[in-house]
């Protein structure tokens, strides 16, 4: 049986990190609501950018725009780079291990040749330590990164695939939902999908779309698709963040929930000790007076 000293050691620790969990609740709750500002204010942007320059793509022949180029995924050498976006950090429960679960399958059921990019040094130190190699790593990324952290990320995709060196490239991420529920996306970034805009103008009543071309399209995709892939990283890396401080927040609530038990649980084992320390020395008070 633990000394009532040992107890008072436990239940000061657990209180010590209960402070350190609440605490790292209350800063992500706060850098949540920032990060789902910035994630709803560009989420309208980049759908309606893919809806457009899909239907865009459908219409125009695919050599118009290296980025258009529809390659034969079927080939056995048709090569894939997969960006996966994790975290920095831990101590935002199963956000990291979502990501790199759906990760290792989409890896492990390729039969084709397939290559990564990493965002976040939860998946660089994953797939480092199986001896993957990847083709760039992005790491240390600060929560309030700009524009043209994500657009580095896209210009090294955009060379990959105009280089020949991959014939598509897709982004694994984890999408915003809700505070409490996250959804792993992989969405393929080039070349760009007509699918989007298709199947949003096919829907029943929706009206068939015709666009003017001013001065041309040759020269409105040169400006259009690199800005529109550079887009949609951002918003992918803004969607993770946003999820990724919603399973933190989370995950520190739960802590602090369950330390508070563990709380009351120590306390009460302690006075139940406590309890039986004094029964025991009156006991022998009274066996001694007796004795006496």
């Amino acid at each position: 049986m633990p000394s009532l000293i040992d107890l008072r050691r436990r239940i000061r620790a657990v209180k010590n990190t209960q402070q350190i969990t609440k605490a790292m609740k209350m800063i992500a709750a706060s850098r949540l609501r920032k990060a789902q500002d910035r994630m709803l204010h560009a989420r309208p942007m980049a759908l309606q950018m893919r809806r457009v320059l899909g239907s865009l793509a459908a219409r125009v022949d695919p050599t118009v725009h290296p980025l258009l180029a529809d390659r034969d995924l079927s080939r056995p050498d048709a090569k894939t780079l997969l960006i996966v976006v994790t975290a920095d950090k831990g101590l935002c429960g199963a956000f990291n291990t979502n990501v790199l679960k759906e990760a290792s399958r989409v890896v492990g059921e390729a039969r084709q040749p397939l290559v990564l990019g990493l965002v976040g040094s939860k998946g660089r130190d994953f797939f480092r330590r199986r001896g993957f190699q990847a083709v760039f790593e992005k790491v240390h990324l600060a929560s309030d990164f700009d524009f043209a952290d994500a657009a580095a990320i896209a210009v090294i995709a955009m060379e990959e695939f105009t280089s020949g060196r991959v014939d598509r490239v897709q982004i694994l991420y984890n999408e915003f939902k809700s505070v409490l529920q996250q959804r792993i996306v992989v969405e393929q970034l080039l070349p760009i999908t007509t699918e989007t805009g298709v199947l949003a103008e096919a829907e029943p009543g929706a009206p068939t779309i015709e666009y003017l071309y001013e001065p041309d399209p040759q020269r409105i995709f040169d400006e259009l698709l690199p800005w529109h892939v550079r887009f949609q990283v951002y918003h992918a890396l803004l969607e993770s963040l946003a999820a990724e401080q919603a399973a933190r927040m989370t995950a520190m609530d739960s802590a602090t929930r369950n330390s508070a038990e563990v709380i009351d649980s120590l306390t009460l084992y302690m006075n139940k000790v406590r309890q039986a320390n004094i029964t025991r020395e009156i006991i022998e008070v009274v066996s001694g007076a007796q004795a006496l």
